[in-house]
């Protein structure tokens, strides 16, 4: 997926995730005061007490004087259970602050619809602070089912979806796809298919006319491959002429600087007249530097980028491959609850979703129309 390593804040959590949070921050404690509070979590006094009215509207925490407590239905909450039978579902993502919030909306939705309960928990792109969330859920009884998103590259990754796949309850991979045990057995999942994603961005530039289509890609991120192969399959179906592939540092590495002006070097000497770019934070960052160079987009250089995160608040606002981030969390959350019910006597289910372009003003016409 075009998601991208980084680091989160708590104040940058979705509000259900922040509430959640202070949940478990008020487990064991006695009186904790509102100040303390919006201090640790990194957020306004006004947000806390807004989050504390929600919760104490709800009867799991007491509101006193400067700050609150938690009730005992509340504690029930922070370890995971609603303690009337509710199924609950874990979910462990990288990230609560890019691409994830989306995810994390479809599946709080369909849980809330199908009388379910999410527990989200924030990780990391990191093997052990994905186990270590997942033990915390599975050891307190926290959750029923599991939702989560592994690195799946390297002998670390590799062992920690076997261990995944021996949980005592049902885990589902999201935005990732895996093969555990000696028999390579596939792993429930729903994912993008980004290689398909990215083969939609080329065959829209080669419409406009663009025969010199590049591809820059984030160096970092776990999807970078899928998008790569999209955009190799559709150069090569379409026959156009070899175009560079430039790898590049994320947008906040020191290293982004160089990488961009090399790009656009590139595109010169090569007479690249369109690029796919992974991802928006890079794409948008990209074209302010491109028109610094006095380059105009899309005048000179018509821009793709992929995610749709940001993309459509660039300047001038850019066209985009949109990942269908609300369907994947909703479609992870359908299919736990569906091995809830149904246990052994489920196939399988490996889940791939489409993505569609949103065409904007990054795209112009090539130099052969």
């Amino acid at each position: 997926m075009a998601e991208q390593p980084g680091t989160e804040t708590r104040g940058s959590m979705l509000p259900a995730a922040r509430r959640q949070w202070l949940l478990e921050h008020l487990s064991g404690q006695g009186v904790l005061r509102i100040a303390h509070i919006a201090r640790v979590m990194g957020v306004t006094p006004v947000t806390v007490r807004r989050d504390v009215n929600e919760l104490a509207a709800e009867g799991l925490v007491e509101r006193v004087h400067g700050g609150v407590r938690l009730l005992a239905d509340g504690a029930a909450l922070a370890a995971g259970r609603a303690g009337d039978g509710t199924p609950a579902v874990g979910m462990v993502v990288p990230s609560l602050d890019y691409y994830w919030p989306e995810v994390i909306r479809g599946a709080q939705d369909t849980a809330h619809e199908l009388s379910a309960r999410l527990v989200l928990r924030g990780a990391s792109y990191q093997v052990g602070d994905v186990r270590h969330q997942a033990e915390w859920m599975i050891g307190s009884g926290a959750v029923d089912a599991l939702l989560v998103a592994p690195p799946t590259r390297g002998a670390d990754a590799e062992e920690l979806v076997s261990w995944l796949t021996a949980l005592p309850v049902p885990v589902v991979l999201v935005e990732r796809s895996a093969v555990s045990g000696p028999y390579r057995r596939h792993v429930e999942s729903v994912r993008t298919d980004h290689a398909a994603g990215a083969e939609l961005a080329v065959r829209h530039l080669h419409a406009r006319g663009h025969r010199g289509i590049g591809l820059v890609v984030s160096a970092t991120s776990p999807t970078s491959g899928q998008v790569r192969e999209g955009w190799l399959g559709a150069v090569a179906d379409l026959g156009l002429p070899a175009a560079p592939e430039v790898s590049v540092a994320a947008y906040y590495e020191p290293a982004w600087g160089v990488d961009v002006d090399r790009v656009l070097d590139v595109c010169a000497e090569r007479h690249v007249t369109a690029l796919v770019v992974h991802s928006d934070r890079e794409a948008v960052s990209l074209v302010q530097r491109a028109e610094e160079r006095g380059l105009r987009v899309p005048g000179d250089l018509s821009v793709v980028a992929y995610d749709d995160e940001v993309a459509r608040f660039a300047h001038p606002p850019l066209t985009a491959v949109r990942p269908p981030k609300y369907a994947i969390g909703r479609t992870a959350v359908h299919l736990a609850l569906d091995r809830l019910a149904e246990g052994a006597d489920l196939p399988v289910r490996r889940v791939v979703l489409s993505s569609e372009l949103r065409e904007r003003d990054s795209t112009g016409p090539g130099p052969t129309t």
